[in-house]
């Protein structure tokens, strides 16, 4: 991005005051690097708060909007709605520099899912993919406004958590491929059942191009049954001769062995996307097949770590529903270890339904033949813990409120020998990742 404030004022049609020259955007003050445009977002803390902080910091210029007073001296470009804004400016951005781009949705599995697909695509494109979690109104278009001039293919993350959102997200980066890697019970409690979540997920093709392809996969019928426009391809089928260890994943499809540095049949599902996406960009399957054995993945999705006692920790912390759950957990199963145990924290999200969507976990917890499981939260310590109670001694089934990870942490230290293996899975407001940053120092 190298921007003067005239042609970002020209860019949105917007009244400026001062000049000089743009080279990045950020909308948090204490992340502002000299040269950056200062966008003041109205949220829950009024970004025009902190413009003098920004300025101080190095930044070139701010956006803000016409309802806040701002000195004559202040490099400025101002607008109605800065939000709105900034959306515009990551529409241009993305007009402008013209990649092919590769949308990816779904209840579980879209960030894996994007760091595959990315890594697919750099074995022949000069590609960028969204950072972090940056996948709503305002992480996309920072994804837009950050990625190189010179970026060929776009990987970006679209999130979803009310109708109507990812039509808006969807028609901001104008997809060429558009991926929903599942549906599941994310956000339930606002969409009350999964077939509402499908449709809601199935808005990402409102931008895709008319000769854009949707993948989704193949044993998903609330997807498959849908009517779409544009060509589908389904991913998925055909997989076999899977093996996995606590690392890895082993599987044939189309005649061609993969590996990938993941545990689970879910994590195949996402290859299979990020396969799928690269066959339509031409990528050759052997190209993909080295992309995926070292792939660079977000922390905290379904990341492996080693404790100072040599215990494998499989880290799932980010995001949690009852599928993924049940998902992770039959994998654990096949996990081949002497010992093997489960910290299981709250899953958010799931409205009335959640005391049932936790109390049936406990028939997956029984089935992967665990030694221990460590519950946190009330849902789980209320709903699944008197399930399994008369399977497990209070030596092995252990419960703790949300405020107690420091006891959690304690009792983790000392669990295992090198070899074994804990598996943590909840959703982000848990904050689990502090238990595992504590399990790795």
């Amino acid at each position: 991005m190298d921007y003067s404030i005239a042609k970002i004022g020209d860019i949105l049609n917007a009244k400026t005051q001062g000049s000089g020259q743009v080279t990045g955007v950020s909308f948090n003050s204490r992340q502002v690097v000299p040269g950056d445009l200062f966008v003041a977002l109205v949220a829950d803390n009024d970004g025009h708060q902190y413009i003098q902080d920004a300025l101080q910091r190095g930044a070139a210029a701010v956006l803000v909007d016409d309802q806040h007073d701002i000195p004559n001296d202040v490099p400025a470009v101002i607008v109605p709605d800065t939000l709105i804004a900034l959306q515009q400016l990551g529409a241009f951005r993305r007009q402008e520099l013209n990649p092919k781009v590769v949308a990816i949705t779904g209840s579980n599995g879209k960030t894996t899912t994007k760091d595959m697909t990315a890594a697919v695509m750099a074995k022949r494109y000069k590609t960028f993919k969204t950072p972090e979690n940056f996948n709503n109104e305002i992480g996309v278009p920072m994804t837009l406004l950050t990625m190189p001039a010179d970026t060929e293919v776009l990987v970006v993350e679209l999130g979803m958590d009310r109708p109507g959102q990812l039509t808006a997200l969807s028609k901001l980066v104008v997809p060429d491929v558009a991926i929903i890697t599942m549906i599941g019970e994310a956000h339930i409690e606002f969409f009350q059942t999964r077939a509402k979540i499908a449709q809601a997920k199935l808005e990402i093709v409102a931008g895709l191009k008319p000769d854009g392809v949707l993948c989704i996969p193949f044993d998903e019928p609330l997807l498959t049954q849908a009517a779409i426009a544009q060509q589908v391809v389904l991913f998925g089928d055909g997989v076999s001769a899977v093996q996995g260890d606590a690392t890895t994943t082993t599987f044939t499809y189309q005649e061609t062995r993969f590996a990938i540095p993941l545990i689970g049949g879910y994590n195949i599902m996402n290859a299979l996307a990020a396969v799928s996406a690269g066959i339509l960009l031409h990528i050759d399957l052997d190209d993909a097949v080295e992309a995926l054995q070292t792939f660079d993945l977000t922390k905290n999705r379904t990341e492996r770590l080693v404790t100072a006692r040599g215990v494998n920790l499989i880290s799932d912390v980010y995001n949690s529903n009852p599928t993924a759950v049940a998902a992770v957990l039959a994998t654990l199963k096949a996990i081949p270890a002497s010992h093997k145990y489960v910290v299981l924290g709250d899953m958010l999200e799931l409205g009335e339904q959640a005391a049932t969507l936790h109390a049936n976990l406990a028939k997956e917890i029984l089935a992967a033949n665990v030694t221990g499981v460590y519950l946190v939260g009330q849902l789980f310590t209320a709903n699944t813990a008197p399930i399994l109670a008369p399977h497990f001694d209070s030596e092995h089934l252990h419960l703790y409120d949300t405020h107690q990870l420091d006891a959690l942490i304690a009792d983790l230290k000392t669990l295992g020998d090198a070899g074994d293996v804990i598996l943590l899975k909840a959703s982000h407001g848990i904050h689990l990742e502090n238990v595992v940053n504590a399990l790795v120092q």
